[in-house]
């Protein structure tokens, strides 16, 4: 007699790309309670499937359980060249439901309006904050539609987005608040392009506190920077961290100077992300007689030996560091660059692959890069975390 078999198969929906709410109130962030729930699957070591799927469900946990919590931060926005336009005070809370491959992370940015829409008191306990829904992340969201880079031992990832609107959002409530009329071009402040060709977050947690640093790039349709946005954010109950923006421009440059070694680990996008290579990394920045930025790259790739070697000379003009490679580094403060090509756009009309940079110097001796890469079609097809001391 023939057995029969029933199974089910659970089928994500898709996430509703319209589901952000704003509205503005008094609140006091810090009272936002949080709760989690995490149950992990054992896979049968006869099921490579559903090891597969254990394995993705415990990515999405940790990344989860990396993302909770009660965040205070500080906003900046930059433009193209490295000068700071904005800075603005924000809070995130973020927790989860569901378990298993129903988790689900639910974030809500909180971003205090201007002090002509607080109160006269000026404690941060009683200021207006302007509330904003993220959107849900669950297995389908990371994996389709922002396909994550993960490193979860690192504590690292890059996330794409389609739109700037949380970021739009973020610098017309801090910037204007009450104020808001909704015209296309405020006065006085720059808005993110409504139809960017790619918002790329890249994020780097502190290796010594309970901190993060989330980096984005911005691109404007015709494929070069419309502005650089970062989130400085800490988990705990007191002052948000700040950004150490004293001294010009030479200082901004002068603590990568040196020789730089480390590892390198690449993965696939996805929240599966499966590791494709790993590397042995030397970095050499130096300045020649003439003022140029020298920068000498080689990797060693694990297993095969195979060693790749890249030489730049970058001209430096104030924040900004040129390299006739047509890539580009931005300087910024607090130990910070974001690095991307010139133009984005003659990179896909050549069919070559970009990269968008994000490297954060926390102390004199170390610092951690993130490299988000591209293909020509603008798909984020692998992250790469890289590690590095100075020699």
């Amino acid at each position: 007699m023939a057995s029969s078999v029933q199974c089910s198969v659970w089928v994500p929906s898709l996430p509703n790309l319209n589901t952000n709410t704003l509205r503005s109130f008094s609140v006091n962030p810090n009272s936002v309670s949080f709760s989690s729930s995490f149950t992990r699957i054992r896979a049968s070591s006869s099921s490579p499937i559903l090891e597969e799927a254990t394995m993705s469900i415990d990515n999405l946990r940790r990344f989860i359980d990396l993302n909770s919590g009660k965040w205070n931060g500080s906003f900046y926005q930059f433009d193209s060249c490295g000068n700071m336009l904005q800075q603005l005070n924000t809070k995130l809370s973020a927790s989860s439901y569901g378990e298993d491959e129903l988790m689900s992370l639910i974030q809500t940015l909180y971003i205090k309006q201007p002090s002509s829409s607080t109160s006269i008191s000026g404690d941060d306990n009683d200021a207006e904050w302007a509330e904003y829904k993220i959107k849900e992340t669950n297995m389908f969201t990371v994996d389709k539609y922002q396909q994550i880079g993960f490193f979860p031992s690192e504590r690292a990832f890059a996330l794409r987005y389609q739109t700037a609107g949380m970021l739009e959002t973020v610098l017309r409530q801090g910037v204007l608040g009450e104020d808001d009329t909704g015209e296309e071009s405020p006065r006085n402040l720059k808005l993110p392009s409504r139809r960017p060709s790619v918002v790329c977050e890249n994020c780097l947690y502190s290796l010594q506190r309970d901190k993060r640093a989330r980096a984005f790039h911005i691109l404007e349709p015709k494929g070069t920077v419309d502005m650089l946005i970062l989130f400085l954010e800490e988990r705990s109950d007191g002052p948000p961290p700040l950004l150490d923006s004293s001294g010009d421009a030479k200082n901004r440059v002068i603590p990568f100077l040196g020789k730089w070694k480390g590892h390198s680990i690449t993965k696939r996008s996805g929240v599966y992300g499966s590791t494709i290579a790993n590397a042995d990394t030397v970095v050499l920045h130096e300045m020649d007689d003439s003022g140029q930025l020298i920068q000498d790259v080689t990797s060693i790739s694990d297993g095969e030996h195979v060693t790749t070697n890249v030489h730049w000379t970058g001209t430096i003009s104030d924040y900004l560091v040129t390299f006739d490679g047509g890539y580009q580094m931005i300087l910024l403060p607090g130990g910070m660059y974001m690095g991307c090509p010139c133009d984005i756009a003659k990179s896909v009309a050549e069919s070559k692959s970009f990269h968008l940079e994000f490297c954060w110097l926390e102390t004199p001796d170390k610092r951690q890069r993130l490299v988000r890469t591209y293909d020509v079609q603008g798909l984020a097809v692998s992250s790469t975390y890289f590690y590095e001391t100075k020699l």
